[in-house]
């Protein structure tokens, strides 16, 4: 069977074709044969080529269980269900495919909103399967009730309450379809008990109905002929990418149009490994913590060929003094996110992935490359030279943090798979471990959700398990899911965990610190002063092996003996000091114009202009 063109996938959609693209075999027709409503869920989800489902059993849904029992799909059984979500988020991010989670009614289902809340932010493909409690108990308060799909309505991108077991196959179909075109995003699919046990006959593939929804691929020629103008009149341009490039699969595009063009790259936190690090033409990361030579580029730039990414405010900072005399191109998948935080000069609706290809058409007989910005490279490149990336070693003796995820990605390599969670430690790994691939990168970028790097690096491993997977995630943050580190150890999913320990929660405590004199309410964890919990204790507790690491001297060896170790999940407990912090920073509401480059080290773009 032809794999079909996203071109067919928005037009004449099919269950087969859905399936085709994700990478699943040719579908067979089947003809309608007896099936509960539940049997026809497991074969719905094994005729759009689901490999692995993250869930908990429960009331509601317990009659889709049974025929999960000798279905190839794999159910994986987490801990939490906040943890199924986040594992179906990591197998999306890391295989590109759809991520699937199952829960029950009532307070089953809404364990999973923090984590569809969190693949609605990012854009993840992800489908949510829950059961209701029967259709007549529906709105009586019911034991375990919930409105799971009123209280998703904001956070999905569309939702369904299936009415009838008829419509089983053809509402997955469409889920799924959903979930994966266009801009993705998660949905969710509510199923009573009596709908799961009532007789129905499954047959496939059924017809998909969904008017009205027709993403746009293609660009408006005009308006890519309008950029390739701004492009070529430009002095200062900069390609402000976001995580829309890896979504749409546009990396080669991207690097063939830099490196056509020979415009500087910033690449957000979202798009870290769209372009690689190592490349002369990148800048590295903007926004809050990002790098001065990126903050400065988007700040100074005369023109922004900004390709899907959405001026979120980590990257603007104060919004009306961002990027003052830049003209805008931006391209999105979703017209919504075009002229929402900044004004487009130049609109461009469709996939990141035709609009870069067609931008190259435009500018191939025009582009100079690197040297018809040469003083704006000058500029740039002074930058580079005096404010690089670095951090001072603690005068007191303690582990550097920094030191520690500068060594896990220099020994374990670009070809990993690295999620952080959220905070100190997540800023570090962006910014010292150097990424160089598409999807060696994921973390929660939108939501900002503590608790995401164990079951993500889970759902990751699962989806590659011929890669390492490595998650960076603090004291905090593993403290919050670091359960399913129980489900790794049991379903054979060796995954490493470096605890970044600074007993504190970081992030918090550096904007004490920072802003409200020192006064430290309710950050300190207690993992320093009494070891509680002891994470290599917790972590045998869990079926894993724990290591603890003290020392600068022992980094490397302590690295290497977790690299060896693949039979089992491993758990780091590096116990590094309180009082690092993340430079460079933009305080929150404040200007781009005002980052620091350390405490009390201000660049002056102004006074740094050549």
């Amino acid at each position: 069977m032809t794999r079909p063109t996203p071109e067919t996938l928005a037009h004449r959609a099919t269950p087969a074709t859905v399936a085709a693209a994700a990478g699943a075999p040719a579908v067979t027709a089947v003809s309608p044969t007896p099936a509960t409503g539940a049997g026809s869920l497991v074969r719905s989800l094994e005729a759009l080529g689901v490999d692995v489902a993250f869930g908990i059993p429960g009331g509601a849904i317990l009659p889709a269980y049974d025929p999960l029992y000798d279905s190839k799909v794999r159910h994986i059984l987490v801990r939490h269900e906040q943890g199924a979500g986040h594992a179906a988020t990591g197998y999306a991010q890391a295989t590109g495919k759809v991520g699937v989670c199952v829960a029950t009614s009532g307070p089953g289902a809404t364990n999973l909103v923090t984590p569809i809340a969190d693949a609605y932010m990012d854009s993840v493909p992800m489908v949510a399967i829950t059961g209701q409690v029967p259709r007549p108990a529906i709105g009586t308060d019911a034991f375990q009730e919930a409105d799971i799909q009123g209280i998703t309505l904001p956070i999905t991108k569309h939702n369904f309450l299936i009415q009838t077991a008829e419509e089983i196959p053809r509402v997955m179909a469409e889920a799924f379809h959903l979930a994966s075109t266009g801009r993705p995003g998660p949905v969710l699919v509510d199923i009573p008990k009596d709908v799961l046990q009532a007789q129905t006959t499954f047959s496939w593939p059924p017809t998909l109905d969904l008017p009205g929804y027709r993403p746009t691929l293609h660009p408006h020629g005009k308006q890519i002929r309008e950029a390739a103008r701004l492009i070529a009149a430009a002095k200062r341009p900069v390609l402000y990418v976001g995580g829309g490039v890896l979504k749409a699969g546009a990396t080669d595009g991207l690097r063939k149009l830099a490196e056509l063009t020979g415009i500087p790259v910033v690449t957000t936190l979202m798009a870290l490994g769209a372009f690689p690090d190592s490349h002369p033409q990148h800048l590295g990361m903007p926004g809050m913590h990002g790098t001065v030579p990126a903050v400065y580029a988007l700040q100074k730039a005369d023109l922004l060929v900004t390709l899907g990414a959405r001026f979120d405010d980590r990257v603007t900072g104060k919004l009306d003094s961002f990027a003052p005399d830049a003209k805008v191109v931006h391209a999105d998948i979703d017209p919504a996110e075009i002229g929402k935080n900044r004004h487009a000069d130049v609109p461009i609706v469709g996939d990141a992935r035709h609009v870069i290809d067609e931008l190259i058409a435009a500018v191939s007989g025009t582009a100079a490359g690197a040297s018809a910005y040469e003083p704006w490279w000058a500029q740039l490149n002074d930058l580079r030279k005096r404010y690089p990336l670095g951090y001072d070693e603690p005068t007191d003796g303690t582990l550097a943090p920094q030191y520690v995820i500068e060594r896990i990605g220099e020994l374990v390599g670009p070809d990993a798979v690295y999620v952080a969670g959220v905070g100190q430690h997540q800023m570090w790994a962006s910014q010292f471990i150097k990424y160089e691939k598409p999807a060696t990168w994921l973390n929660s970028g939108g939501a900002g959700t503590m608790g995401y790097a164990v079951p993500a690096a889970m759902g990751a491993k699962v989806g590659k398990p011929e890669l390492q997977v490595w998650a960076i995630d603090g004291d905090g943050c593993f403290q919050m899911t670091n359960q399913e580190l129980a489900t790794c150890a049991l379903e054979g999913i060796p995954v490493k965990v470096a605890v970044i320990n600074n007993g504190n929660l970081g992030m918090v405590r550096q904007w004490q610190t920072l802003f409200y004199e020192g006064r430290y309410s309710n950050t300190e964890l207690g993992t320093h002063k009494h070891r509680i919990p002891d994470f290599v204790k917790l972590a045998e507790a869990l079926g894993c092996v724990g290591l603890r690491c003290e020392t600068k001297a022992d980094v490397d060896a302590t690295i290497k003996a977790a690299m060896e170790i693949n039979d089992r999940p491993v758990v780091i407990d590096f116990t590094v000091g309180k009082d690092a912090m993340v430079w460079p920073m933009v305080a929150a509401g404040t200007s781009n114009d005002e980052i620091m480059f350390a405490r009390d080290v201000r660049p002056n773009f102004d006074e740094d202009d050549l």
